[in-house]
């Protein structure tokens, strides 16, 4: 399907196109041609890129859904981006990341939008409505203010999906303390896929938006290029936290393997505690079980008529002494534990400190779940 709306600050003509004369009217028409071309068969978008001088090429890179990238030609500018949103698997009920390729295509006075399916697309909707209902500032604006708007919008959804995820993140990181589970694992390991796929967009999008906001491509106009500096500034920030995330992941993950182990451990402790008790009644009750009598030599105290309670007076006395004993002992460990963890926290400064002021630096979200993985370890605080 190819639309078409031909604007400037005061009007805004809608046009209807069926043929590739129609396409040549609103081309030639006075104002900023928007040409809207989506979920279009070959033909009809073989007929754009005549009229407008498209390479097909450029339509082939946004039906086979390449990385984002910007290039520049001798009469229009290419723009290639990606939507990014959080759908529901077609095999699965797990949501997955979608993307979805919108080509940009910029002119002196004329811009082109091409989109393979565009109910998914609302970037191109939300800003195509507003210029239609005369809204905003566009209509003052040339078609790179209108490219703009369209980016800046596919930017805005990208901190939509990263906070979807951090609240996945935290909801898996409460439950992994509370009730550490496999399918808590799958889950965290299905975000770090989520947080892999997402990368593989941001990451070349902040060079394809930098370029742009360098005043690289001259169908940019310089009163528009800071416009795009701020969508490139959202860009980096979004890539910082997408690391950020991803980093947490992975602290989340030695989380829930040390939880796991620590449960081990505890049971391995108890199981170790029992065994070694019942080692020496053991070896007692084997002792007196061999039934050795009748000399002197062979075990004279079963003859003695107080035998039995003074063997069981004995096994008893043994349990005790070994229960104090392990007792002590657990908390003796716990205190070295805490001795050492205190003497890690007042380590001079000058040994912490890092001769360039910027490395070690760490965000604020990853420095205090680190903070709040120390104090779980300690055990004061409560997750």
């Amino acid at each position: 399907m190819i639309s078409a709306i031909v604007y400037d600050a005061d009007t805004v003509e809608r046009y209807t196109v069926d043929s590739e004369a129609d396409l040549a009217a609103a081309r030639n028409a006075s104002g900023t041609t928007w040409i809207r071309v989506s979920s279009a068969s070959r033909s009809e978008q073989r007929a754009v890129s005549e009229a407008f001088g498209l390479h097909p090429l450029e339509l082939e890179d946004v039906r086979n859904d390449v990385r984002p990238k910007t290039e520049e030609h001798e009469a229009h500018a290419f723009v290639l981006v990606k939507t990014a949103a959080l759908e529901r698997g077609e095999t699965t009920f797990e949501e997955e990341i979608r993307t979805q390729p919108i080509g940009v295509f910029l002119g002196d006075d004329w811009l082109v939008t091409l989109t393979v399916e565009d109910d998914r697309v609302p970037a191109v909707s939300a800003v195509w409505q507003s210029v239609e209902n005369q809204e905003g500032r566009t209509l003052k604006q040339g078609p790179d203010f209108a490219a703009y708007r369209v980016i800046d919008h596919v930017v805005d959804d990208y901190f939509h999906l990263l906070d979807s995820v951090g609240d996945t993140i935290e909801r898996l990181e409460e439950a992994i303390l509370s009730t550490p589970d496999e399918e808590l694992i799958e889950g965290l390991n299905a975000v770090r896929r989520d947080l892999l796929s997402f990368r593989k967009v941001v990451w070349p999008m902040r060079e394809t938006v930098g370029v742009l906001a360098r005043g690289d491509i001259s169908a940019v106009r310089e009163s528009t290029e800071r416009y795009y500096r701020d969508v490139y500034d959202d860009v980096v920030e979004i890539v910082d936290l997408t690391e950020t995330y991803r980093d947490l992941t992975r602290g989340t993950r030695d989380i829930y393997l040390n939880v796991v182990s620590q449960s081990t451990n505890e049971v391995m402790k108890r199981l170790t505690v029992v065994a070694t008790i019942f080692i020496p009644l053991t070896f007692v009750v084997g002792v007196y079980g061999m039934n050795f009598a009748g000399h002197p030599a062979n075990l004279p105290e079963l003859s003695w008529p107080y035998a039995y309670p003074a063997v069981l007076i004995g096994m008893g006395l043994v349990t005790g002494i070994l229960l104090v004993h392990f007792r002590r002992e657990g908390g003796d460990l716990s205190d070295r534990s805490t001795e050492v963890l205190n003497g890690f926290d007042a380590e001079p400064p000058s040994r912490r400190k890092s001769p360039h002021p910027d490395f070690g630096r760490a965000s604020p979200a990853l420095t205090g779940f680190l903070s709040k993985k120390v104090l779980y370890i300690r055990g004061t605080y409560n997750w």
